[in-house]
């Protein structure tokens, strides 16, 4: 199972006191999560319109996931053994 390291994208950020430390788009109060949450029901410029953020935040975060995903992060050797026994 691979992780994102949100650290590595630009678009996001993470404050501690602001939502809790929740990686959120740069400047804004916006989860990232809510992102996902939504592709399902909304387009991109639904997204954009309903949450504040720009085109290029949300196209950032995609790509960030699509290349992550195609080069993923293999879980610290302490998870994935956590996860194993977890099955």
């Amino acid at each position: 199972m691979a992780t994102l390291d949100w650290s590595q994208c630009e678009a996001v950020e993470s404050v501690p006191g602001k939502m809790s430390g929740a990686w959120v788009f740069r400047n804004t109060r916006m989860p990232v999560h809510v992102v996902f949450e939504n592709l399902g029901d909304m387009n991109t410029q639904e997204l954009i319109e309903q949450y504040g953020v720009t085109q290029e935040q949300v196209d950032s975060v995609l790509e960030f996931v699509s290349r992550s995903l195609e080069n993923p992060t293999p879980l610290p050797e302490e998870l994935a053994v956590s996860h194993a026994h977890s099955l």
